[in-house]
């Protein structure tokens, strides 16, 4: 059965609608430098059940693992072994901003051979490199499993994800990133959706809490703060100070639909124009009913077949004619075509014809 979920984005325009609903500034941006960076490090997670990578399926798994002895001293040099516990595995992290060494993040975990469980599993010490090559973080740690995996000899059973976990707070920061906020004379602020709209607003908000000008809007999706004409004590005193500003955001008018769930997430600000929709079924049965006319008693002849075909068209009853006023409202279509008693399927169809009749004034995404 097909999922229909309605999304109603309601953005009030003033009085208390606009309080309930102003975001924090610090929820519509990104701060230029307040970032974090991405980590990634190959490793081998050992202590399995009997769920690792089959060495001659996956003979990096045999590669990692030999360097992995000869660094703590064991020679296996010729010798061959092909152990059931061990799973070769890509571990992934995200370094925040302003880590300092000696502070813990989590990792995630992920089999990259044909290991069919990685849990119970104990991640060996797997350093994390950054995109410039450099280790800025050494993670070890026993492995969460998302999932569950049992089989037997008539079958299997999978649920979730086995073959992939976390381990929390499972990398310890080696290296800081060389990064010197105090140093910052002015910030850049880029929205995460951007709009002219919301920018001055958000320009307008900062100038208002410092009573001057210290702000100014670049474009849609770029707003610079002047810190050093804030005068506070720090660049992360002014931070402080203005992610917390609370701003009405601007969205464009869009429709959102998924084919494939059945879902349609449409804005309150989307219009319709005058426009008629119609909406109904034809179907077209055939069905083959051949009669078998049986030749005279005691004669020689053969039964004959004679082809008899029925063909009928049905039109189920059509929901009519509906006509949509101009600048119709959101909840007013979805009135209008719940009262038409069309489908989840029919409507997203509906809400395409009615975009390319040029009568929908939003953009309308398909996915």
């Amino acid at each position: 059965m097909i999922r229909f979920v309605l999304a109603l984005l309601l953005i009030a325009v003033a009085g208390t609608a606009a309080k309930a609903n102003a975001i924090r500034i610090k929820d519509l941006v990104e701060f230029d430098g307040v970032r974090g960076n991405d980590l990634v490090g190959y490793g081998l997670v050992v202590g399995l059940n009997g769920t690792g990578d089959g060495i001659r399926n996956a003979p990096f798994t045999e590669d990692i693992m030999s360097n992995i002895l000869e660094r703590l001293g064991v020679n296996i040099t010729g010798e061959q072994f092909r152990p059931k516990n061990v799973a070769a595995v890509f571990v992934t992290a995200e370094l925040p901003p302003f880590a300092r060494a000696g502070s813990t993040i989590d990792i995630t975990v992920s089999a990259i051979g044909d290991a069919s469980s990685l849990l119970g599993g104990t991640l060996i010490m797997t350093p994390l490199n950054a995109a410039d090559g450099e280790i800025y973080a050494v993670a070890q740690g026993t492995i969460i499993a998302g999932g569950i995996s049992a089989e037997g000899d008539g079958g299997a059973m999978v649920q979730g994800v086995p073959t992939a976990g976390v381990v929390p707070s499972g990398a310890r920061v080696e290296r800081e990133i060389d990064f010197d906020f105090t140093s910052l004379r002015s910030i850049r602020m880029a929205l995460r959706t951007p709009d002219f709209t919301t920018a001055q607003r958000i320009e307008t908000a900062i100038n208002v809490r410092y009573g001057r000008t210290v702000s100014r809007m670049i474009d849609s999706g770029t707003v610079v703060f002047d810190i050093t004409s804030a005068g506070d004590i720090s660049p992360a005193h002014s931070m402080s100070r203005v992610e917390n500003l609370v701003v009405e955001p601007e969205r464009k008018a869009a429709v959102v639909v998924d084919q494939r769930s059945g879902t349609i997430v449409m804005g309150e600000d989307v219009r319709i124009s005058r426009v008629a929709v119609s909406q109904g079924n034809l179907t077209l049965r055939i069905t083959e009913e051949p009669l078998v006319v049986q030749a005279n008693p005691f004669s020689d002849g053969e039964p004959i077949v004679v082809p008899r075909t029925d063909a009928t068209i049905e039109e189920e009853p059509g929901t009519g004619l509906a006509e949509i006023p101009e600048g119709t409202s959101l909840s007013e279509v979805i009135a209008g075509l719940n009262a038409l008693g069309v489908s989840p399927m029919d409507m997203i169809d509906i809400l395409k014809s009615i975009k390319a009749a040029g009568a929908l004034h939003a953009d309308f995404i398909i996915r």
